[in-house]
């Protein structure tokens, strides 16, 4: 069976593509090299399903959530509070798992931030 090898792209809507890349740029320092190619780091990535009502996402229309792996959870936190980004206050620590905290895009897409454990 031939099988998948890794998240190939994630794509969003804008209503201001350039201003929303900007951001992403920014913020949480997703250089592309170009035509949106982003060399990430090598590290685990989750795929999870979810129940329909659940509240995880923030808004009911979001669909799905995006969740970025970072090396210090409390410094991108600050540093996206520096920006004037819309960080919520609460983290999660999972044991084993790690960390866990969250920013809102300018667009109104909850992201999930993961130090992993």
């Amino acid at each position: 069976m031939e099988r998948v090898l890794g998240i190939g792209g994630y794509f969003l809507r804008a209503a201001d593509p350039d201003a929303l890349s900007a951001w992403y740029r920014d913020c949480l320092g997703l250089d592309d090299a170009g035509e949106g190619l982003w060399q990430q780091e090598a590290g685990p990535t989750v795929f999870a399903t979810f129940e329909p009502d659940t509240d995880y996402f923030g808004a009911r229309e979001q669909q799905t959530m995006l969740n970025f792996r970072v090396r210090d959870l409390d410094a991108m936190l600050a540093q996206l509070r520096d920006f004037g980004a819309d960080v919520a206050e609460e983290t999660e620590e999972m044991e084993g798992v790690g960390r866990f905290g969250w920013v809102t895009d300018p667009e109104g897409r909850r992201i999930e931030l993961w130090q992993p454990a």
